[in-house]
């Protein structure tokens, strides 16, 4: 296994656990297949893994595994705050012991505020005094690194980013979101402040495995890598790139990730590898609904609207699933505290004057906001809105 520095210089693995996708027996998590897929990792020198307390189940099974094979201070452990639903600091105080508690641990590696999408909810967090709490926390021991996991666009990410002094970041990135999310700009301006980047969803949740076009399918067939190792690779070639991390539910799956980040350096990746990455977005891209390359030329928009996020979000209904598109949207922009929806739009053309692959946006927000957000989108979103936003 190959290692990458925190910022203290402590070693973490190429290669993380992402616990959220425990295989399940009868509804609940299948304890014994998920502890022997997480000793096959540990073997293998993975000492980083990532659970959240909204992952049903997860917390409690790591931390009976860890505790029973007396590995727990052998491993770091990243969890998260569910910071929608803290209202206070003693509500803050009141998950986390809970975590702790589930986890049988009296301190955690890594922790996160979960799934930051707006300032402002980071904002409002300091305005209970999150801060203290934080500091507090870290003086005592119980939180030794402090993070946060983003979904969202570059911009955002880099206020969220420049608005604390963190100790690392989680982003979901991959190679077709080299430019969406936090993008190569945001991974590269976390690694310039010395901040470790954590990376999720570097296969699209599978995505970039069993949904690429045949064609692709067909060229990466013609190489030593398989769909999955190629993205994984992709990703490894970056220095900036701290951590990976993987939902193993599989010994074999385990065995392979952990075979991959063995071999990998960053600066490995050959110019007819990144050809044939290129090739392969190409032909992703082949099926999309509008060829917005997500460069931001046409931001800011004077109404807020995002543009580029809702055509990156448009599109991956038709390159992935309607779900998907939909789900990504509705986190990404439903749940930001200033709206951001294409009904703002009041086609003054700026953007027009500004693309300069000449798209027609402002007609195309029209068609991206009635597929994006159909009725029963607009109303969970609404009701989810109060909710976390409140």
């Amino acid at each position: 296994m190959k290692y990458r520095k925190d910022r203290n210089g402590n070693d973490i693995s190429l290669l993380g656990y992402g616990c959220m996708r425990f295989s399940r027996k009868g509804g609940v998590i299948d304890i014994d297949k998920a502890e022997k897929e997480i000793l096959k990792a540990y073997e293998a020198g993975v000492n980083y893994f990532d659970t959240a307390y909204i992952y049903p189940g997860s917390e409690a099974a790591l931390g009976t595994i860890l505790t029973r094979n007396k590995i727990r201070d052998k491993v770091n452990i990243a969890t998260k705050l569910p910071q929608y639903l803290i209202r206070s600091r003693q509500s803050a105080e009141k998950y986390f012991l809970e975590e702790l508690e589930r986890l049988q641990t009296d301190r955690i590696d890594y922790y996160l505020m979960h799934m930051l999408t707006d300032i402002r909810a980071w904002e409002n967090l300091v305005n209970i005094g999150i801060r203290d709490w934080i500091d507090e926390k870290k003086q005592n021991g119980q939180i030794r690194n402090i993070g946060f996991s983003f979904h969202g666009n570059t911009d955002m990410f880099l206020t969220i980013l420049n608005a604390y002094d963190w100790d690392f970041c989680q982003i979901q990135y991959n190679y077709m979101d080299e430019t969406s999310q936090a993008g190569r700009r945001g991974l590269q301006a976390a690694y310039e402040k010395g901040i470790p980047v954590i990376i999720m969803e570097p296969l699209r949740g599978g995505k970039l495995v069993d949904l690429l076009p045949a064609e692709a399918k067909r060229l990466i067939a013609g190489t030593a890598y398989s769909p999955a190792e190629l993205a994984f690779r992709w990703l490894y070639d970056q220095k900036e790139v701290t951590c990976v991390l993987s939902g193993m539910n599989s010994e074999e799956m385990v065995i392979e990730n952990c075979r991959v980040a063995s071999e990998a350096e960053a600066g490995m990746f050959t110019e007819k590898e990144f050809a044939l990455i290129e090739e392969i977005k190409r032909l992703i891209g082949a099926s999309l609904k509008i060829g917005c390359t997500g460069c931001a030329y046409c931001m800011p928009c004077p109404q807020g609207v995002d543009i580029p996020l809702t055509f990156r979000c448009w599109n991956e209904m038709y390159t992935e699933s309607k779900w998907s598109g939909r789900f990504e949207y509705a986190q990404a922009v439903g749940l930001r505290r200033k709206s951001s929806f294409p009904t703002q739009c009041i086609a003054c053309g700026r953007c027009e004057k500004h693309c300069p692959q000449h798209l027609p946006i402002i007609s195309a927000l029209k068609d991206a906001n009635r597929e994006l957000r159909p009725l029963p989108y607009r109303v969970v979103t609404a009701l989810a809105r109060k909710f976390i936003l409140k």
